[in-house]
């Protein structure tokens, strides 16, 4: 690799690299190594544009920070614009860099968080500052947020905020956040994809119960075959393919712009021919069912009576009840399903002035480009705020080399995002923030 550390940096790239260098890694099940360090930094950068920002903690070192800027139109609904601090583990032997250096190669920033979503809390703040700096306000008033905890469903987080502080988001009816604005190539031609919806989320675990015993003995009531079984059947279960209204509306698009008719063309196969973005795309055509963890036992020739996995459920906004009780006729009679965890799905008409702002916003940058809505396999923030009325979007824009295999970033291995994507964002945002 070539590096580029000597070039001078863009303001956003500086504090997506220092953001990185701040390890929020967060574990799940309330073990994190917190976000309090990263939100004093964010404050202190809201403090020197003039801002009041508050910092809120739901538990020690789970810190959230917020702040209100005011608008030109105080009489216009407050636009929420959030981001998280927190990012997902990694493994440092397996990537190519520190996880955490904040590294400069190749025109990109390397690190955890470059893609989720560092990069976009960067972006809030460069284009807050080039809004303030210049002596400008915002269309509206914003309720600027950067939550802990969004990596495990937000408890110390967004939904905290919302339980706790509702207050701080008083007249607001829209958001926008991450995993929506970046591009994708359909043969040749940029498209953006705006985030108007995501599926729900669902985290169980199964308990298998059982009798315990002699390794080397018969026993037909083992614990760890019975769970076994049941995360079999769970994770290859062929789920039907069902397309929501946002879906159709996407792969429709894809078609025209492919030449394809997609009376003759599956709904897999034009998912596929978005080509990286099917990864997300693909995952939206039904329900996934993934089994991500396992556990029972704790000695070679010792059946337990107690086994446990984990599984990860993303169902499509609606289907929650006919999908869990399937799981639970997979699982079998020995097997019990706990929810740790869920969470609604959330789907959004591509209608309206934030949506027709976002689209001109992004041709004024790459006019000639298509913007297309999606649904998001994954899940965001904008679930918590959804419960206080507020109708979310994924909005992060980036342009994107058509090599790149963004999606597969998230959570990946050698996370990365290009220093020129930083800067179309920023632009694109600022452009946002000051129009609509």
């Amino acid at each position: 690799m070539t590096s580029t550390s000597e070039t001078p940096l863009d303001r956003t790239a500086h504090i997506t690299r220092d953001l990185i260098r701040f390890d929020t890694s967060n574990y799940g099940d309330g073990k994190s190594n917190g976000e309090t360090i990263a939100a004093e930094y964010v404050e202190a950068e809201l403090r020197a544009l003039g801002l009041s920002p508050t910092l809120y903690d739901a538990a020690p070192g789970r810190t959230s920070v917020l702040a209100r800027v005011e608008g030109s139109n105080r009489d216009a609904p407050a636009l929420v614009v959030h981001g998280h601090l927190d990012v997902v583990p990694a493994m440092a032997d397996d990537w190519s860099v520190d996880p955490f250096g904040g590294e400069i190669r190749d025109g990109m920033v390397w690190g955890r968080g470059a893609v989720d979503m560092k990069n976009m809390d960067a972006m809030i703040l460069t284009a807050l500052g080039e809004i303030l700096g210049s002596g400008r306000q915002p269309a509206r008033d914003l309720v600027v947020a950067f939550f802990a905890d969004e990596e495990a469903g937000g408890v110390f987080g967004s939904h905290f905020m919302v339980r706790e502080h509702p207050d701080v988001f008083e007249g607001a009816t829209e958001a926008i956040s991450e995993v929506g604005g970046y591009s994708i190539d359909l043969g040749g031609q940029r498209a953006y994809l705006v985030q108007t919806g995501e599926k729900a989320l669902i985290w169980i675990k199964l308990v298998a119960r059982g009798r315990a015993g002699h390794g080397s003995q018969i026993n037909d009531e083992n614990a760890v075959t019975r769970l076994a079984g049941a995360v079999a059947r769970i994770g290859s279960q062929e789920w039907p393919v069902k397309l929501t209204k946002t879906t159709r509306q996407l792969l429709d698009s894809v078609a025209a712009i492919l030449g394809h008719d997609p009376k003759q063309v599956s709904a897999e196969e034009l998912a596929i021919a978005t080509g990286t973005a099917s990864r997300f795309i693909s995952a939206t055509l039904r329900a996934t069912t993934n089994p991500t963890l396992l556990s029972g036992g704790y000695k070679v020739n010792v059946i337990p009576d107690r086994a446990e996995a984990l599984v990860d459920v993303r169902v499509l906004p609606g289907d929650e009840v006919e999908v869990m009780a399937r799981i639970r006729e997979l699982a079998g009679p020995y097997v019990d399903v706990e929810v740790m965890h869920q969470d609604v799905g959330l789907e959004t008409d591509f209608t309206g002035p934030l949506v027709d702002q976002m689209i001109a916003s992004l041709q004024k940058l790459d006019p000639g480009a298509e913007v297309l809505p999606y649904l998001l396999s994954a899940g965001t923030d904008n679930k918590a705020l959804s419960m206080l009325g507020i109708k979310g979007y994924g909005f992060a824009p980036l342009q994107l080399p058509p090599d790149l295999d963004f999606p597969a970033l998230f959570h990946g291995v050698d996370e990365r995002v290009p220093l020129n994507a930083l800067v179309f964002g920023t632009d694109v945002l600022t452009d946002l923030l000051l129009r609509y």
